[in-house]
């Protein structure tokens, strides 16, 4: 099998030209909008590059000579899932050099027909090899842009507003789980850190369910917000997670709670010694 990975190997160094001409003819015919001809080509060059000398000296594409063509590959892969391309399309890059390069194979090796089942098959192993790696390193990236852009989301979920003087309210919507309370305690307390804030209203009227694992977030938040010398109320608990909480035998302890903002926002203003009134009407 070495034997045979050499005339390969040959072929990529020695008519690296014509591979890269009748590749490029494959790759324009899957192109789109989304990645110039000209990066293609870049790409192209630069990866039959790097295959031909690590190629020149091994074939293991899993050794230490061809680790620079899988750093170039987790590059391709990295930016290709960036740029919205699927793993299928971003693994037919590298696939596509199949044809080409089979292409050269059978004229190399056309008399001799052991050697040529032996090409075949040593290129074959190479590029899947490589095709694999390819779509290893797309997974992992496309992985790393969702996990990014849940982070986002909960940070856009999260929003601390200032309410009044010294009073600040986080209005949540959706589940709250142990990642999310972590952002929120972050949120809250670098808030009550900017402001100067004396009390932070959590407003659940936008959370589904109350269980206790909800219920334990929601106190550890609170903990964390009396150490650093704020207070803290609930609000939004409606008559149904009233009842959830006393099912499930969740001590709120001396936490305050209201129905409402509105109702929470009144007692936060007692608590700093403000008042809201109307002004008559002249």
């Amino acid at each position: 099998m070495a034997q045979a990975r050499v005339r390969t190997a040959d072929i990529l160094k020695n008519d690296t030209t014509g591979l890269l001409a009748e590749w490029m003819s494959e790759l324009r015919t899957r192109s789109d909008n989304r990645i110039s001809g000209t990066d293609i080509e870049g790409q192209a060059t630069e990866l039959l590059k790097l295959v031909a000398t690590a190629a020149a000296v091994s074939t293991d594409t899993g050794s230490a000579d061809w680790a620079p063509v899988r750093a170039f590959l987790d590059e391709v892969s990295r930016t290709r899932a960036q740029q919205g391309f699927s793993a299928q399309e971003t693994a037919t890059f590298l696939f596509s050099l199949k044809k080409p390069l089979f292409s050269r194979i059978r004229q190399a090796a056309e008399k001799d027909p052991v050697a040529l089942s032996e090409e075949t098959w040593a290129a074959t192993e190479m590029v899947d090899a490589l095709g694999m790696h390819t779509v290893k390193a797309y997974q992992k990236s496309r992985e790393e842009v969702i996990l990014r852009q849940q982070e986002e989301m909960l940070e856009l979920s999260t929003p601390v507003v200032k309410l009044w003087d010294g009073i600040i309210a986080l209005p949540m919507i959706g589940t709250l789980d142990s990642a999310r309370t972590q952002i929120v305690m972050e949120s809250l307390l670098q808030r009550i850190v900017d402001i100067g804030a004396e009390i932070a209203i959590i407003d659940i009227t936008g959370v589904p369910t109350v269980d206790t694992l909800v219920a334990q977030h929601l106190l550890k938040t609170v903990t964390a917000i009396r150490l650093m010398g704020a207070d803290c109320i609930i609000s939004g608990i409606r008559p149904q997670i009233a009842q959830t909480i006393v099912h499930l035998g969740v001590e709120l302890g001396d936490v305050t709670t209201k129905a409402t903002l509105a109702d929470a926002l009144a007692i936060a203003l007692e608590r700093t010694g403000q008042t809201v009134s109307k002004v008559k009407a002249s």
